[in-house]
């Protein structure tokens, strides 16, 4: 069982990993190592809050209970596995990496010292999407037969107070691209779906205006053995945000608007509507955390993590 006073580390401190910090400290966790690679001053942190790290290599006296990875998708697998050789329980921000190179050595690893890893895919705490879950569970509607995501944003928006011609989401060399970095949704579908995914298509747009070297939109059709089918579209070049989900049933159809935290449910002859008019974005990430921290407590934790680095690998197969 984790503890307040357990070393905690986190590998790197950007927008993300600043947000995992905030959250461990009003979670009352205060012994916190942040591995850094840049000097860059927090934005949000009272950098005498943390202990700060440039050399990896010291992980070994510190022996951390866990750790948050929310470095650039390039180095995630390398970090995933610095931990999984040491036994830490890892919660990796999504995408896991951004190709399939050791992946193996990953899985063996954790097997071996029976690890932990997790792909920090939020979206799966989302109360809303939690009900939607339960509805395709139960069959409320009948079966679930199709989904359609539509997920719209201006990457030069994200981040306003730094260039986003260098953040990981516009290089490739990072790991960046529309695809990767907006998986969220084709993890979403993947986890709708309760089932395999048979076989899919992926396109890439790469024409809007944006000083970058990777796609700037993707559309992502998948078909699951179930029959269930799914198309995802997802941009970081639309000005105006949008972002929508469509689900259709035998009885009925669902849809959410994610940026007015709103739901409606239509049946033949009654619609229901439902709203999350108090939700704020960091209730996500305290859920997922504490979901983890759970995870980590579980005697058969390895094959949990199994699970989870085999549907990233699908996800990264698809999303390349």
């Amino acid at each position: 069982m984790i503890q307040n006073h357990d070393p905690l580390l986190i590998m790197g401190a950007g927008s993300i990993g600043e947000r995992h910090i905030g959250i461990l400290q009003k979670l009352g966790y205060s012994n916190i190592w942040v591995y850094r690679q840049c000097n860059g001053s927090l934005r949000n942190i009272d950098e005498n809050s943390i202990h700060v790290l440039t050399d990896l290599s010291l992980t070994d006296q510190i022996k951390p209970s866990a750790a948050i990875i929310c470095t650039p998708t390039a180095q995630h697998l390398k970090q995933a596995l610095f931990c999984a050789e040491r036994g830490i329980p890892v919660l990796i921000e999504k995408p896991l990496s951004d190709n399939l190179a050791g992946f193996d050595q990953l899985k063996a690893t954790v097997l071996r010292n029976n690890g932990y890893v997790q792909t920090a895919y939020m979206l799966r705490f989302y109360p809303l999407f939690q009900s939607i879950k339960s509805v395709i569970e139960n069959k409320e509607l009948g079966n679930l037969l199709s989904m359609q995501t539509y997920w719209g944003e201006y990457l030069p928006d994200w981040h306003p107070w730094e260039d986003y011609r260098h953040s990981y989401a516009a290089r490739k060399e990072m790991g960046g691209g529309a695809a990767l970095t907006l998986s969220h949704d084709v993890d979403l579908v993947n986890w709708f779906s309760g089932n395999k995914v048979k076989n899919w298509s992926t396109m890439k747009n790469y024409r809007s205006a944006l000083k970058i070297n990777v796609e700037s939109g993707a559309d992502i059709s998948i078909a699951y053995e179930n029959g269930i089918t799914a198309h995802c579209h997802v941009n970081f070049h639309e000005r105006v945000p949008k972002r929508c989900y469509r689900f259709i049933f035998d009885e009925g159809s669902i849809e959410v608007d994610y940026l007015q935290s709103a739901m409606i449910l239509y049946k033949q002859k009654e619609t229901i509507s439902k709203t999350l008019p108090d939700f704020y974005r960091n209730q996500l990430y305290e859920a997922q955390l504490l979901y983890f921290f759970r995870q980590i407590n579980e005697g058969n934790r390895s094959q949990a993590a199994i699970n989870s680095i085999r549907e990233s690998e699908v996800i990264i197969k698809i999303c390349q």
